[in-house]
């Protein structure tokens, strides 16, 4: 059980992080056009997965935001937005903004949540994902991970990137 805040109230998640090193669970996403992505689909890609609640707040939006501009001049990186929103709601908010360098991914119908143990299972949006980053390496191995101790603050774009 990981614990993190929602505006200063403590809140749990399933389970930790992968740890550094260790080989990334793999995952079944579901992409705007609902078309699978997986883990699999992205070897020999590295990969960041900026996962967050909803994309229908605005720290959640600023981080795509951040992660869709630098992602831009990054060679060889793959950068996949995961929430529990709805595929379409993702696809229509990256089309309304003009996101085009980050894939999105929906975990509606995976367990994406509970195998990279951010799944809230406490407090008001229980249910939904914490905010966390996962860098993967083009072999599937985990190179870095941040669990944003207070839900309401953006990830540490730097140190994530930092690593690739």
């Amino acid at each position: 059980m990981g614990v993190v805040t929602i505006q200063g109230n403590q809140v749990e998640t399933i389970g930790e992080l992968p740890a550094v090193g260790m080989s990334a669970p793999d995952f079944t996403l579901v992409q705007a056009d609902v078309s699978d992505l997986t883990l699999g689909s992205l070897e020999g890609k590295q990969i960041v997965l900026n996962i967050f609640p909803s994309i229908d707040t605005g720290t959640c939006a600023t981080s795509v935001r951040e992660f869709n501009q630098k992602a831009a001049s990054l060679d060889n990186v793959v950068v996949v937005c995961v929430s529990a929103d709805l595929p379409f709601a993702l696809g229509r908010f990256c089309g309304a903004e003009g996101i085009d360098n980050v894939l999105v991914g929906s975990t509606f119908r995976s367990t994406f949540g509970v195998d990279y143990g951010v799944t809230f299972t406490t407090g008001p949006i229980a249910g939904l994902l914490s905010r966390a980053v996962v860098v993967i390496d083009e072999e599937g191995a985990v190179k870095y991970t941040e669990q944003v101790a207070e839900t309401a603050d953006e990830p540490n774009y730097g140190a994530a990137l930092a690593v690739l």
